[in-house]
């Protein structure tokens, strides 16, 4: 991605064949922020959905980011609400964009 290690693009493969991938990045589509770094595109095939495939990638994202001294975490998500809730993240603001309700999330990492 930037070429500096810190940014991150994980894939999750069974067998050798790709079923979800995350992101971290620096910055994060509209609306804009001057927040930063973000976690971004988890998708998961839908065959392996409700497998730990999803919570393995955000683990997996959160520990990279706090390796490299981030201390906090945000994303946006339409639909997951209550996945990121339930790994700890918390809900900041809504933001209304193509007749969708959008969230703004959050979560301190480490201690």
């Amino acid at each position: 991605m930037a070429g500096d290690g810190f940014e991150a693009s994980l894939v999750a493969r069974i067998g050798g064949v790709p079923v979800g991938t995350c992101l971290l990045v620096r910055h994060e589509l509209e609306p804009a922020h001057d927040l930063t770094p973000w976690l971004a595109g988890l998708a998961v095939v839908p065959e392996h959905q409700r497998c730990g495939i999803g919570r393995a990638l955000v683990r997996a994202i959160e520990a990279h980011a706090a390796s490299a001294g981030v201390s906090k975490l945000y994303l946006y998500t339409w639909e997951a609400r209550d996945f990121y809730a339930t790994l700890g993240w918390h809900a900041v603001e809504t933001f209304e964009q193509d007749g969708r309700t959008m969230l703004l999330m959050t979560r301190r990492l480490g201690r």
